[in-house]
């Protein structure tokens, strides 16, 4: 195996945290909608932390990204 494969590899290896932030943001708004669904009224109250969920869960998407690309292109 050459060095350019396990370049590939590892890239590859280190986008999978993609696949995570990808299911935990489906739970976050899953979660706002069944809450809203049962409470209307409770929309104010909890739509703010569904915002912050979403953007900390989308910023380990980010995160696995810049990685993957780190390896790819050093």
């Amino acid at each position: 195996m050459d060095y350019e494969s396990a370049k590939v590899i590892g890239a590859g290896l280190a986008a999978i945290g993609v696949i995570g932030s990808g299911v935990g943001v489906g739970s976050v708004w899953s979660s706002l909608i069944a809450t809203v669904g049962r409470n209307p009224s409770a929309k104010s109250n909890v739509e703010l932390y569904a915002w912050i969920g979403f953007a900390v869960t989308e910023a380990i998407a980010l995160f696995a990204l810049v990685i993957s690309l780190m390896i790819l292109f050093k």
